[in-house]
């Protein structure tokens, strides 16, 4: 995953970072979420580099199964009510710990995802001064 862009994010809500640095995927620290599918709760980790689709999980979320995401901090559910606007399930929003907002399908399979700012010229100028493009 050479030249890749690891993002990372906090919960919208309570503010804590959903980075886990001791959970690596690609070398780069995880995303940590806990999440429900049926009866089925456990831990997720999500790889923070972007376009990447990999996890790992307590449990195995199968097919197009849609699943329900949660801070690990403050247990508030990260899906939200938007739907996607390829498979219509609900969207999962993190905040940037830079600015902005990245979302994401909470279908598997689906690979609609997004990054959003609010003031894009101060966000290209961080992202440029991040990343070194």
């Amino acid at each position: 995953m050479a030249n890749s862009i690891s993002v990372s994010v906090i919960c919208p809500l309570c503010k804590k970072s959903l980075m886990d640095k001791q959970h690596l995927l690609h070398n780069k620290s995880s995303i940590k979420l806990n999440v429900k599918l049926g009866d089925d709760w456990g831990t997720i980790h999500l790889c923070s580099v972007y376009g990447c689709y990999e996890h790992e999980c307590d449990f195995d979320i199968t097919g197009v199964d849609i699943a329900e995401f949660y801070c690990p901090h403050c247990f508030h559910i990260l899906t939200t009510k938007e739907k996607c606007n390829e498979c219509h399930a609900p969207i999962v929003d993190f905040l940037l710990d830079i600015g902005g907002k990245v979302s994401i399908c909470s279908r598997k399979g689906c690979r609609k995802h997004y990054v959003a700012f609010e003031d894009i010229g101060t966000m290209l100028k961080k992202f440029y001064d991040e990343y070194g493009f």
